[in-house]
């Protein structure tokens, strides 16, 4: 029992490591979404995200079994990830191209309509982290006799404390990301080329599901994969952080 224990303990910190690291790119796609926020209102749009997230989260761990099994779950998280990276990206450049004493100012989301596209993107990173969650659970001995949506009771409470973990990491980060975005500006094209990253994962999961086998099933948890996801994610932030100390170098020396 002391081994199962052992065991158990050295997943769980596994899992809140894992999604520690998961909860940074949807820290800071969060940060984004309320920078434009009053400060007040920040925090609040955090908070009421974050407890949607938790709520979501909570329900779909019950439902793993059943939604791992519904490739169509992993497109949709796909494609809005990739819609809102798009997107975002898009109209930052045109509001650069547009950006004259005259132009009007861009039309920006309201409270609610801001905290929904919070739970919205929580959604769809949740959906990875998930399946990590489950890959990593699902390898532990069964503790107990119970189990929970098709899941032992034992590695269900790992997952669960995992996930609890790492919504309080993200609650953290995002703030910290809020001030980090207002100090270099730039970050913000960098955080939504991190979000479309993460949505051509989710594209490369949803290939490799076992009810659609586009593409070999064992590639996405494959070394190479992980390595090369894992390099152009940090490529990508921190040539987001380069770029923003030049742009404020600039600024100060002009």
């Amino acid at each position: 029992m002391e081994a199962i224990l052992l065991e158990y303990a050295w997943v769980l910190v596994v899992l809140i490591v894992l999604e520690g690291l998961l909860a940074a790119d949807n820290a800071v796609v969060m940060a984004v979404m309320v920078k434009h926020l009053p400060k007040a209102q920040q925090k609040k749009a955090l908070f009421y995200g974050l407890f949607g997230a938790f709520v979501f989260r909570f329900a779909a761990l019950f439902m793993i079994t059943f939604l791992v099994n519904i490739w169509q779950i992993q497109a949709l998280g796909a494609a809005y990830l990739l819609f809102i990276s798009i997107k975002n990206i898009y109209d930052s450049r045109k509001g650069k191209e547009d950006d004259h004493p005259d132009a009007k100012p861009r039309k920006q989301s309201g409270f609610w309509m801001t905290v929904l596209k919070v739970e919205l993107a929580d959604i769809a990173f949740a959906l990875d982290s998930m399946l990590a969650a489950v890959a990593l659970a699902v390898t532990l001995p069964e503790l107990g006799d119970f189990h929970v949506g098709g899941i032992n009771g034992g590695q269900f409470t790992v997952m669960l404390l995992g996930g609890i973990i790492g919504l309080i990491i993200m609650r953290f980060a995002a703030r910290q990301f809020v001030v980090l975005l207002e100090k270099y500006p730039a970050l913000e094209t960098a955080a939504f080329l991190i979000v479309g990253w993460v949505g051509i994962k989710l594209v490369v999961l949803t290939l490799a599901h076992p009810a659609l086998q586009i593409i070999d099933p064992a590639f996405p948890h494959s070394t190479l994969w992980k390595t090369t996801f894992w390099i152009v994610l940090a490529g990508i932030a921190v040539n987001g952080y380069l770029v923003g100390v030049r742009q404020n170098r600039k600024k100060l020396n002009g």
